[in-house]
């Protein structure tokens, strides 16, 4: 059989109209606003409705730290709730939208992979329903404002130095990282540094993931804070009256987005922030709508389980009142022989030694989810054909010692039908007690809750506070801003801030550099090593093989 592309097989496949899919799912149609035939946005006040309805089981689906080698995390998540519905569960998946940034740069779309994708995938992985336009529009305008204020005389006397609030764009563009702008004279604004974030960064994706309705939309973009006086006083983009054009902006996007798996599994994907540099969560919103219409709900957190895993416990169920009832980990053997020291280009043959050096990185996670968070897991290995049966029997006997089985994970090549053994593991385990606890409380000190990550979850010796960060712990918390929760900004290939340390490292410690509130989103983040809120494109970019026809097909993508 001749090999198919991902965007091959997912443009061969038969979908449903949105209609019949939001009747599997008993979405009613009034709350349905279509998007063409094949996507539609669910209104909000539906959960109003479902108020009285008891919540299903949450799902979590996180993984190892990512490598060349690939993990296939959502390709899991969509393949797992297949599965659930081929052995006759009612299941919904939520997932984050895709960013441009990385869908041009260097890892392709987003939906999925093989026969475990949510389509239509090209819609999905470009503008899809718009959310991300608007978001960019809402910061961008927050950050017009800001700039006019000052313009026009700066009546709340703030410090051009001091400005927090950056442009943002959603594609990778090192370019824009840091930039002097209002340039040309006295009529073209007041000259200041300034910079951009890519969009999946921005504060405003955090508040509409984490928003419930429209009051609270406002509420917390008001909080957003742009920045300082003089005196050191915050200003809010409430000071600069800006929240309620703001969220006319974002009226639409509030609202989750409804489409399909290839076989038919309705799946929400709402909101998509970045991981290593926000909360890399769906919107709660998104996930509450699951956990009406389903009895699982499953759903993923960005990267591996020590940014995505632990912000999705630490922030989005804190702040959301979520408890899940069990997680997958997803590895590969291939993933784990490169953490073992294998180049890539050899990751094909059989390598048992390599594999024990790289198993820690599996157990070590899997040991957070378990040990620090109070969960039942399982390992899901994302096959590969060139997988042995000694490598695969390594990591089942590693696990075991843990006390956490392995399921093997066919979906890319079977779709449900490869993840009905993960599946029967997944029913099981939510049945099991369950004992979740966030990592840390919230009312210790600020370089306690730093600690607390690092040592915990990390598994590092400490966290040390340098530069602007040793000054700001004192500024936020003299704000009354030090019981919010940290949202760490790290590196996603290793548990420390070096990228070049795989594996599971030890006899490390995590540099903080800068803190920043997000009053809107109501957290703290934390940025650690040499991390960025601006990715670059790399040499070749994934935008060089995309193409589209006379017919307006699309290729090349993924």
């Amino acid at each position: 059989m001749a090999f198919k592309s991902d965007i091959e097989i997912a443009q061969a496949c038969e979908k449903k109209k949105i209609t019949e899919i939001a009747r599997v799912a008993g979405v009613d149609e009034k709350y349905l606003e279509q998007y063409g035939n094949y996507k539609a946005k669910v209104d909000y006040r539906m959960l109003k409705d479902l108020a009285d309805k008891p919540d299903g089981k949450l799902i979590l689906v996180t993984a190892i730290t990512p490598t060349p080698a690939g993990e296939g995390k959502t390709t899991t998540s969509v393949g797992l709730t297949d599965g659930l519905r081929k052995i006759g569960k009612n299941a919904v998946v939520a997932l984050r939208e895709p960013s441009l940034g990385p869908v041009f740069g260097i890892k392709g779309g987003a939906a999925g992979g093989g026969y475990a994708q949510v389509v239509p995938m090209e819609d999905i992985n470009l503008h899809f329903t718009g959310d991300f336009h608007a978001i960019g529009a809402a910061n961008n305008l927050l950050a017009a404002m800001l700039d006019n204020h000052i313009q026009q005389g700066n009546e709340l006397g703030i410090d051009v130095k001091r400005i927090t609030w950056k442009r943002a764009v959603d594609m990778n563009d090192r370019q824009l990282r840091n930039i002097v702008d209002g340039l040309g004279g006295r009529m073209q604004g007041v000259p200041r540094e300034d910079g951009f974030e890519i969009t999946v960064a921005s504060e405003v994706m955090a508040v509409l993931c984490l928003a419930s309705d429209i009051p609270d939309l406002k509420k917390r973009l008001g909080s957003i804070i742009v920045g300082y006086t003089y005196a050191g006083k915050p200003v809010t983009a409430h000071d600069l009256k800006a929240e309620g054009a703001m969220a006319a902006l974002l009226k639409d996007a509030l609202k989750p987005n409804l489409v399909q798996t290839l076989e038919g599994t309705p799946a929400f994907i709402h909101g998509g922030p970045f991981a290593n540099i926000a909360h890399g969560c769906n919107s709660v919103t998104a996930t509450r709508m699951a956990l009406k219409l389903a009895d699982y709900a499953v759903t993923e957190a960005g990267f591996a389980a020590d940014l995505g895993a632990e912000k999705f416990f630490d922030i989005k169920c804190r702040l959301a009142g979520l408890t899940p009832s069990a997680v997958v980990v997803v590895a590969t053997v291939r993933a784990l022989k490169y953490h073992g020291g294998v180049p890539k280009a050899e990751l094909n043959s059989e390598n048992l030694e390599a594999l024990e050096k790289g198993l820690p990185n599996l157990l070590q996670h899997v040991g957070n989810i378990k040990n620090v968070y109070g969960l039942p897991c399982v390992v899901a290995i994302n096959a590969f054909p060139t997988d042995t049966k000694a490598e695969l029997d390594l990591v089942e006997a590693k696990c075991r010692e843990l006390g956490v089985n392995v399921a093997l994970s066919e979906v890319w090549a079977k779709g449900g039908e490869g993840g009905k053994a993960l599946a029967e593991e997944v029913v099981r385990l939510c049945e099991q007690p369950n004992h979740f606890a966030p990592s840390y409380e919230l009312d210790l000190p600020i370089v306690d809750k730093l600690n607390a990550i690092a040592t915990k979850i990390y598994h590092a010796d400490g966290a040390d506070l340098v530069g602007n960060a040793v000054k700001q712990v004192k500024e936020i918390e003299a704000m009354g801003c030090g019981g919010l929760p940290i949202c760490m900004a790290k590196t996603q290939y290793s548990f420390s801030d070096d990228q070049t340390k795989l594996g599971a490292p030890k006899g490390f410690r995590i540099t903080v550099r800068n803190l920043k509130v997000c009053g809107g989103a109501g957290f703290i983040v934390a940025l650690t090593g040499d991390i960025m809120t601006m990715p670059g494109l790399p040499k070749v970019p994934a935008a060089e093989k995309i193409d589209v026809d006379e017919n307006g097909v699309i290729s090349g993508l993924f």
